[in-house]
This record gives C-alpha cells, structure tokens and sequence, in this order.
C-alpha cells in the first residue's frame, strides 16, 4: 500500500512539471513577431469574421508574439477573453491557442506557426534570410 501511495505521489509532483505544448518557443532571437501576428490576423480574418467572432484565449500570452496577436485581434474588431483558469465553459466563444516555433536551417532561419481555433488549425512556415522574415509557403487550414 505504501508503494503505490509513493508512486501515486511521484506521478502527481511530475505532473506538474509538465508544460504546455502551446505557446512561443522562440528564445533570443530577433525575429519581426509583430509581422508574424500581423499575417496570422490578416489569415483569421478570411476564415473567421471580426465583429462576429469571439475567441478565448486558451493559455497565457505573456510573450511578444502573444502580445502582438492579441492587440491586433481586438484592433481588427475581435471580442476576446484572455486566458483564465477559473474561466467556465462558453459555447459562445471559439477557444485559441497557437504555437511558435523555429528550426535551424543551412540557408537561414525556419519558422512555424500554428493557430488552433476550436477544433480547426491554420499552419504556415516562415523563412528568415538576410534579417527579413518572409512566408516560405501558403497557409495551410485543417477542419
């Protein structure tokens, strides 16, 4: 009894150490974020109408990228809630997450970013040459 009392234990502390596989995952580097969430709005908005959408933000958004996407979101007429963990569900509102990534390249830099809006994703990859970040492909939405 006591050993699965320990393992139960064990298995609770590193639960919490996992972290959330959304997010930024870009570090140090001096990529143009306020572009990338530009386009991602831009893409938003072909999909989704501002004014008659309203999302909610699933997990924090505490870096420079989140913070672009969410000034840009609410300037381009979106309602959102910002993340909460105490939030109730709301049929009303589409849930958002995304995930920013980079990949080393020979040639420069490679970007990946996702948004996630309910059940819905939109992914597009990104290049950086020569200190310019571009669109190195279209964007790519899964229903």
């Amino acid at each position: 009894m006591r050993r699965i009392s320990l393992a139960a234990l064990a298995a609770l502390s590193l639960a919490g150490c996992v972290t959330s596989p959304y997010g930024n995952h870009l570090r140090n580097v001096s990529v143009d974020q306020q572009k990338l969430a530009d386009d991602a709005v831009k893409q938003l908005a072909t999909l989704w109408p501002p004014a008659k959408t309203q999302f909610e933000l699933k997990q924090t958004t505490p870096d420079v990228f989140g913070n672009a996407l969410l000034k840009n979101l609410r300037e381009s007429g979106y309602a959102v809630m910002e993340f909460s963990p105490n939030t109730t569900e709301d049929n009303t509102l589409l849930p958002l997450r995304y995930v920013l990534s980079q990949i080393k390249g020979e040639n420069g830099n490679l970007y990946h970013l996702t948004l996630w809006v309910g059940t819905e994703s939109i992914t597009r990859p990104y290049i950086e040459q020569n200190g310019m970040v571009m669109p190195g492909g279209y964007w790519t939405h899964k229903e």
